[in-house]
């Protein structure tokens, strides 16, 4: 495969593509396919068969907007239909090259104004199951060009230049790994794509995974080739099926068009993936936890250093990114690192992918630039809370984010001020409260989460959250006491300082941040046996007043 070769495919895919007047897409994302987008699909094939228009129907990953699914997306008119089910097919065939059907338009400025489309630039616009799909929008042109035009520090260079950092929580400088990872010392060095999202609410990877997985797998071979990396694993939650099944199918694919295996493009590098599945173990997110599961072993921590870069899978330089970040190496490598850099805030540049749910007008998939207001993507892009019912708080992070309230919308959505606010970037899960939801209880919900995913390696994480859980209940049930509090204050410190590894490092956020921020809702609790929110039963203290 020349590049030559590569612009001939998307040459003839739009060639191909031009034939048709209209492309309707339809989203086939877990949340649309849930609500009948496949026999939505089969009627507008239908309804153009019988009309005699020239229609391509198209199958696609999210396009976003996932609350109101199925959604259809005309082009060349760049008309959104929202709410979509069969019986609508042939109203919207007949509306091709007229007035759009007014009871389903949506609004696209409403959703993907304020966005900016890097990660997802292809959402939308193609058959994840189609290489040639993917080729046609510039596919695989980045790994073609670092291996025919650049070096593999050249490369780094480049993704250093850009700022981006790590996606999948820690914000770690990724140019800065990859540059680790290539100075190790060794002939033999790793490549892991971390998609193991396992955060309560989050989405992102897998949409990505499902909708777009060649991307996953151009970042890889390019990462492979910056660091010297001749083999790659995708490590996937067996819970996903579908992203199993659709990276199993590109990988197939990249092998066939040469754009993985020996020799790619005939040149000396070679470089394959293979799919490693997961099950379903929360810690496993946690860089050796997830090499030991990978190796065939119990997927638990251990102590660093030595760092995965330097030591990590079977022994050897391990590089580790998400999924997310994977997916942003393909645009740099196009557009430059300037491109990316000119993005975003001061020390967090590009842009991030959330996952926005819970009391929320429009939940789904969003990229905003980094330094967006988090009362832009709650009011605007969000909708805000649903009518009658007031903000109350946002949980960033997943389990292991804080919760911030309705003071601090106005706070730029940054790694740094996510932390100073006593929350954290995470994988990009989104969750939006109202005045329904009790503080107290969210914590507890959280920490059993933790208590329950802790691999149980150390005591602090394994005793610590588990003795936070009881202290929470206690409280939420009216048996806590003021010494119930000031413990679990103390505890949440003991946790988060010896904690062998960022579950239990974290694990106490969202108690430490409902504290800081609600703490009127535990003394409610404590010294007048009342849940604010109506949320808690108070068991324990009707029982003590019977």
């Amino acid at each position: 495969m020349t590049i030559e070769e590569l612009e001939q495919i998307a040459k003839n895919v739009r060639l191909e593509n031009s034939k048709f007047d209209y492309e309707v897409n339809v989203c086939m994302d877990l949340a649309c396919a849930s609500q009948g987008a496949g026999q939505l699909r089969d009627a507008l094939a239908k309804a153009a068969e019988s009309a005699g228009k020239k229609v391509l129907i198209r199958r696609t990953g999210c396009m976003g907007p996932c609350s109101s699914g199925p959604l259809v997306r005309v082009d060349p008119e760049e008309t959104l239909y929202r709410k979509v089910n069969a019986s609508h097919g042939e109203a919207i065939i007949s509306a091709l090259g007229g007035l759009p059907v007014p009871e389903l338009q949506c609004d696209l400025n409403e959703h993907f104004g304020s966005q900016v489309r890097v990660v997802l630039e292809n959402a939308g616009y193609i058959d994840p199951e189609k290489i040639d799909d993917y080729i046609a929008r510039d596919g695989y042109k980045a790994l073609l060009t670092v291996l025919t035009e650049m070096t593999p520090s050249g490369v780094i260079h480049r993704v250093t230049e850009s700022g981006l950092r790590g996606r999948g929580g820690a914000g770690y400088p990724t140019g800065l790994k990859w540059d680790t990872v290539a100075k190790a010392g060794g002939d033999l060095k790793y490549v892991v794509c971390n998609g193991d999202e396992g955060d309560p609410g989050a989405f992102m990877d897998r949409s990505v995974m499902e909708g777009d997985p060649h991307r996953v797998i151009e970042g890889m071979a390019i990462a492979g080739y910056a660091v010297g990396a001749g083999k790659g694993f995708i490590y996937v939650r067996a819970e996903y099926p579908v992203a199993v099944a659709r990276l199993s199918a590109a990988l197939r694919d990249a092998r066939r068009h040469g754009l993985l295996g020996n020799s790619i493009c005939g040149t000396p590098f070679s470089f394959d993936v293979e799919v490693r599945l997961g099950a379903g173990a929360f810690v496993c997110g946690e860089e050796t936890a997830l090499i030991a599961s990978i190796e065939g072993r119990r997927g638990s921590p251990k102590p660093r250093p030595p760092y995965p870069a330097v030591a990590g899978l079977w022994g050897k330089p391990t590089l580790i990114n998400n999924v997310e970040t994977f997916a942003n190496i393909a645009p740099i490598i196009r557009n430059g690192g300037r491109w990316f850099f000119n993005m975003g805030s001061e020390r967090s540049k590009g842009t991030k992918v959330f996952a926005l749910t819970g009391r929320i007008t429009n939940s789904g998939l969003i990229e905003v630039p980094l330094g967006i207001k988090l009362r832009k993507i709650i009011e605007d892009i969000g909708g805000g809370v649903p009518a009658g019912h007031t903000f109350k708080a946002v949980q960033t992070g997943g389990p292991s984010g804080g919760c911030i309230p309705a003071g601090m919308l106005d706070v730029g959505v940054s790694y740094d001020a996510l932390m100073r606010m006593g929350s954290i970037m995470g994988s990009g899960g989104m969750i939006v409260m109202d005045d329904t939801s009790c503080m107290v209880n969210v914590a507890r919900f959280f920490v059993e989460f933790c208590m329950t995913e802790s691999c149980g390696k150390c005591v602090p994480c394994r005793a610590g959250t588990a003795q936070m859980y009881t202290l929470l209940t206690r409280i939420a049930t009216g048996a806590g006491t003021m010494d119930d509090l000031e413990m679990l204050e103390e505890l949440c410190a003991t946790v988060k300082e010896a904690s062998l590894c960022g579950l239990g490092q974290t694990a106490p956020n969202p108690v430490l941040s409902t504290l800081k921020y609600f703490r009127n809702e535990y003394l409610e609790h404590i010294l007048h046996k009342r849940c604010p929110a109506g949320v808690c039963t108070m068991e324990a203290a009707a029982e003590v007043s019977a």
